[in-house]
């Protein structure tokens, strides 16, 4: 009798005191949850001798998942043209940077937002301080500009159940980017606005990810993708041991970074006959000569190098002794060795000061080196002071430094297998071909060591589309690297790029 009384005690405790503790519970949840932080802002640009009278929104807003659970504090900055009546006629832009790990920061105030940052391109850039105008290259006079932090920068966090590592992989990244689009489209009222995808770098291999699951998870298909220096494939940049694509896709942007720093003899006028020459060695007589591997006679080979070195403008010597395989840190370093230089992996047309003449690859980029500082720096200042946002939410430009930072590179579409080198563009295909009218455009910088542009050109010839879509890409070429945007010849001719791919696709 007694062991029943205690036990039926034990369980009128558990009955009374479980509501409590739920409460308690849940209470403790919701504090660690922030509120959605919004600064809104009226501003006057203009663009192309336009008056825009625009609005913009920045904070960060509670990224919900399936179940309605707030899974992030999504950080974003939105700019939004006044007095538009037709909504369902104005198209919309979503932005983003790529790392994986950065923040929109630098499309932000290279390219995409009202303001721009004035550098000293392509040369080194003194201390603050920095000159911010209004950037004449916007693309507001055509597009509304959603520019997203995805978690882990900017103030984006992870909230509530979540962890920060759950949104840092190749999955979680393209799931919580495409969450953030719907959620943001339906906030705000634009599901009948034409919508684009624009991404850098890793950005572009988001990009490819986020517009198939946005299509075949979420109900949206975007009108068209921006790929700025594209990566889809990462087997075409790792110079894996045994496997030469990428010492044969690399080595176009090789000469023609080498016909920029007049390394080339009897170096032609046009950098586009150049760079086709280049092409057409590297996937022919290159790519036979290094297919051959330990059966290439050494009189082949000598003569593989002769041709290897003429182009690149590094001596056969050298060319040699790398077996004809050079990668990239290899070549910037070597290409002005002897002037106690090292060449930018970025931007090609940046150097800097070589202070380990033996060292066999470079050890850091000139051009991040140059124009970082004055990116960060301008870019705070107007976040917290022009748009008002609240000082007391730090602002992370990347999550390289953040505790535990980790990217998954499992991809679902790549049979989430380690031994898988990451490749979205079979997502891009799908969503290609399941949407005939999806078209991209493919910005190119011939300088850039980064994402090099006959990489992207073979990534897009081996995704398998239907002829009757392969016409649905449209690549451009400019004399600039990584960030054309921050050159102003390059500026004005990825605007006009742009606007006309937006206007040509609304149509």
């Amino acid at each position: 009798m007694k062991k029943i009384t205690l036990a039926f005690s034990l369980i009128m405790s558990i009955a009374f005191c479980s509501p409590s503790l739920w409460a308690q519970n849940a209470l403790k949840d919701s504090l660690s949850i922030p509120l959605e932080e919004k600064s809104v802002t009226k501003h006057v640009v203009t663009i192309d001798g336009k008056t825009i009278n625009y609005t913009a929104t920045a904070g960060a807003l509670i990224l919900r998942n399936d179940q309605d659970e707030p899974i992030a504090f999504y950080g974003y900055t939105a700019y939004t043209k006044d007095g538009q009546s037709e909504m369902d006629k104005r198209p919309i832009s979503f932005s983003y940077n790529g790392g994986p790990g950065s923040s929109s920061m630098w499309l932000h105030m290279g390219a995409m937002g009202p303001k721009r940052v004035v550098v000293n391109d392509p040369y080194d850039n003194r201390p603050a301080p920095y000159k911010l105008e209004d950037n004449q290259f916007s693309i507001l006079d055509v597009s509304d500009v959603v520019m997203i932090d995805p978690v882990g920068t900017g103030i984006s966090k992870a909230v509530g159940k979540s962890a920060n590592k759950d949104f840092w992989g190749v999955d979680g990244d393209i799931r919580s980017v495409s969450g953030f689009i719907k959620q943001y489209i339906n906030e705000n009222n634009r599901w009948q606005s034409p919508k684009y995808l624009m991404g850098e770098s890793y950005g572009t291999m988001r990009s490819a990810g986020v517009a198939n699951y946005l299509q075949e998870n979420l109900g949206i298909v975007v009108n068209g993708i921006v790929l700025i220096s594209t990566v889809l494939d990462m087997r075409t940049l790792t110079f894996q041991q045994g496997d030469d694509i990428s010492y044969i896709l690399n080595l176009p942007t090789y000469a023609v970074s080498a016909w920029y720093h007049n390394k080339i003899n009897n170096k032609p006028k046009d950098i586009t006959t150049f760079a086709e020459e280049a092409r057409k060695f590297a996937a022919g007589t290159y790519a036979t000569a290094l297919m051959k591997g330990s059966d290439l006679s050494d009189s082949e080979k000598e003569s593989i190098a002769v041709q290897v070195a003429a182009l690149t403008g590094l001596s056969k010597e050298y060319v040699l002794k790398a077996n004809l395989r050079i990668n990239e840190p290899q070549f910037t370093e070597e290409l002005l060795r002897n002037e106690h230089l090292t060449v930018g992996r970025l931007d090609a047309r940046y150097t800097g000061i070589n202070q380990n003449l033996l060292s066999e690859g470079s050890s850091y980029d000139p051009q991040s080196s140059s124009i970082s500082p004055p990116y960060i720096a301008s870019f705070l200042d107007y976040y917290y002071n022009e748009l008002k946002v609240s000082k007391k939410l730090t602002y992370k430009t990347s999550a390289y430094a953040s505790p535990g930072f980790n990217w998954d590179w499992k991809h679902d579409k790549n049979n989430n297998s380690d031994a898988v080198s990451t490749n979205t563009a079979v997502d891009l295909a799908e969503a290609m071909s399941h949407n005939p009218h999806l078209k991209v455009l493919a910005i190119n910088g011939y300088y850039d060591l980064a994402t090099p542009f006959f990489a992207a050109e073979y990534t897009f010839k081996h995704m398998g589309l239907e002829k009757r879509i392969q016409d649905n890409f449209t690549l451009k070429y400019y004399e600039a690297g990584h960030m054309m945007y921050i050159d102003p010849a390059s500026g004005k001719q990825f605007k006009k790029d742009i606007a006309t791919f937006i206007k040509e696709t609304t149509k």
